[in-house]
């Protein structure tokens, strides 16, 4: 027939070694595959532990003498001070804050009322009040060190003490 294609002669043959070799690059490829999909999965905690730093007393920080350690956050001790005249915010910022884990006080009051939030530190617990202060939308300057100028009474042993002011009582408003 006209459609018929031409007669090329007898179908061509692999060789043996090609054969081998197209098979060996399959068997590389199907065991690249397996390693790729039994790899085991990356899961945990996605907030990042808390690293503090001890130091014996009397001893300055140095490299060589500095000794770091992580802390969970539900060892780190916080209380929630409402410094403005709108009834609740501590309340409302301990429960914002409770979500991460934190291991929380029962809400207060500030001694005095405040226009700027913010979150004072114990020793040793700068890095909590940062990731704290950043959940609840204070400014890095507002994270400080805890001293007896904080206006909350009854603070002892606490580790981090967030002072709410009027711009974040206005901003959960």
């Amino acid at each position: 027939m006209a459609s018929d294609p031409p007669d090329q002669g007898p179908p061509r043959r692999i060789s043996a070694a090609r054969a081998a070799l197209v098979m060996v690059a399959f068997l590389v490829a199907v065991a690249a595959l397996v390693a790729v999909g039994t790899r085991p999965t990356v899961s945990g905690d996605a907030l990042a532990p808390v690293t503090s730093t001890t130091l014996p007393a009397g001893h300055t920080p140095t490299t060589a003498s500095t000794t770091t350690t992580t802390e969970p956050h539900s060892s780190v001790t916080v209380v929630v001070a409402n410094g403005t005249n709108v009834n609740g915010e501590a309340a409302h910022y301990s429960t914002v804050i409770t979500a991460g884990g934190w291991k929380m006080e029962t809400p207060t009051d500030a001694t005095t009322m405040v226009s700027t939030s913010s979150v004072y530190y114990a020793a040793g617990q700068q890095e909590a009040a940062a990731t704290i202060a950043t959940t609840i939308g204070v400014k890095p300057a507002s994270v400080l060190p805890l001293t007896t100028a904080v206006p909350v009474s009854g603070i002892s042993g606490i580790d981090v003490v967030v002072v709410i002011g009027a711009d974040l009582a206005s901003a959960s408003g």
